[in-house]
């Protein structure tokens, strides 16, 4: 298992992005949480196969409909958690 810790800029707040990339991870098998940031990013945090994950990657590189992605900074590592599901954190 690896993970990977995904700081998202561009504009996607208010466009579903959240909701969006968390259907696409339980889609995939993935684990982990999405939440917005005071600055207008978005962090995320995945855990799963490298396969998922990069599939991941670029599916958040094509985005959800309104969201307008400009960077991702993506950080790979070894499986943290035991985490159970795909959550969004409020």
């Amino acid at each position: 298992m690896r993970r990977i810790e995904v700081i998202v800029i561009g504009q996607v707040q208010g466009v579903w992005f959240r909701k969006y990339t968390q259907e696409k991870a339980r889609e995939l098998g993935i684990t982990g949480w999405i939440r917005n940031e005071s600055d207008g990013t978005v962090t995320l945090v995945a855990e799963g196969n490298d396969t998922l994950l990069i599939k991941l990657t670029k599916w958040l590189e094509i985005r959800s409909p309104n969201a307008n992605v400009d960077t991702l900074n993506v950080n790979w590592g070894d499986s943290k958690e035991k985490l159970n599901s795909f959550e969004v954190i409020k």
